[in-house]
């Protein structure tokens, strides 16, 4: 079953996962941190459908998320939306730069 993960060290995501996983034969994974994401990432052949990260994370920041994500061959098409608190126009510019589909703030 593809999945969606949910890379985001604050408890606040029951509303994003309850709305993803209502969407029939979409699953769920939620990953606190972007350490662990990446080495998920790194696995293997993952049945990914996309990737929503928060921006700051512990052990590894959104930027370089989405700079490891897109480096990899498998996962150049794969959506990577970002969710923020920041406003400033360029953290949004320099996300978009880095090959994230989406940014949203918080």
């Amino acid at each position: 079953m593809p999945f969606v993960l949910i890379v985001e060290d604050s408890d606040d995501t029951a509303p994003l996962e309850i709305a993803l996983a209502s969407i029939n034969g979409l699953g769920v994974k939620v990953l606190p941190d972007g350490r662990r994401a990446l080495e998920l990432l790194q696995t293997g052949n993952l049945d990914l459908a996309a990737v929503i990260t928060d921006l700051h994370l512990p052990f590894l920041d959104d930027y370089d998320l989405v700079a490891a994500i897109r480096a990899q061959e498998k996962y150049r098409s794969l959506p990577v939306i970002v969710i923020s608190g920041e406003t400033d126009p360029d953290v949004r510019k320099r996300v978009r730069n880095l090959g994230a589909d989406a940014f949203f703030s918080k």
